[in-house]
């Protein structure tokens, strides 16, 4: 499965940072490995330099063998817990993905 992570001009992006989103979501979505062949990661802060509350949006786009994409975001605080929210709604739409192929 590969990750590519994309950020917008606010949040700054580092070997550090990126290494630590893939391993979130490799271990979050590891099951569905042999599913997935590209996720793609966008991540974003809606109210730049300014002070909010939950402005940190991750996007996740799941690129699947065999079936449409699947795109989920998540808005958090702190960019860590914007991918990590992301990264769980993509497992449970991928569950329930994969159980409604397995009813056909």
């Amino acid at each position: 499965m590969l990750i590519e992570i994309n950020t917008d001009k606010n949040i700054e992006s580092s070997e550090g940072l990126i290494v630590h989103f893939t391993d979130t979501i490799n271990h979050s979505l590891s099951r569905f490995d042999e599913l997935i062949t590209r996720i793609e990661v966008h991540l974003s802060d809606e109210n730049g330099s300014k002070e909010g509350g939950d402005d940190k949006r991750c996007l996740l786009e799941a690129r699947l063998k065999g079936l449409a994409p699947i795109a989920v975001t998540n808005h958090a605080a702190t960019v860590h817990q914007a991918v990590k929210g992301a990264a769980d709604k993509l497992h449970h739409a991928l569950e329930k993905v994969i159980g409604q192929k397995a009813h056909h």
